[in-house]
């Protein structure tokens, strides 16, 4: 996990503003992404200074860029259904997902 982050790359997430689940699959200690894309999407204006979260989503074949602030921890121990889930894990267990052989290639 990285140093004063939350969350973790594997760890099943419930997004409490609107309310969907997903999977971790990136983590950045802080904002990472344009200005253009924060001032466009981030309406609620959440804070570039803290950790934000690259997430797949349940049910559609999207990611997400997310704010810690806005995540909680899934706690219903139920997979995710995500057409990328095979490109950065290969099991699920105890509520998280893992990869067997840690090398990825992007």
């Amino acid at each position: 996990m990285a140093s004063g982050t939350r969350f973790s790359v594997g760890e099943v997430v419930h997004h409490v503003k609107f309310d969907y689940r997903g999977v971790i699959v990136d983590v950045d200690p802080v904002y990472n992404g344009s200005d253009e894309w924060y001032e466009t999407v981030a309406k609620s204006r959440p804070p570039k200074d803290q950790p934000w979260y690259h997430v797949l989503v349940d049910g559609y074949s999207h990611s997400t860029y997310v704010a810690e602030r806005h995540l909680e921890s899934d706690t219903s121990g139920e997979q995710i259904e995500h057409p990328e889930l095979g490109k950065f894990f290969d099991r699920f267990m105890n509520g998280r997902y893992s990869r067997e052989n840690q090398t990825r290639t992007h």
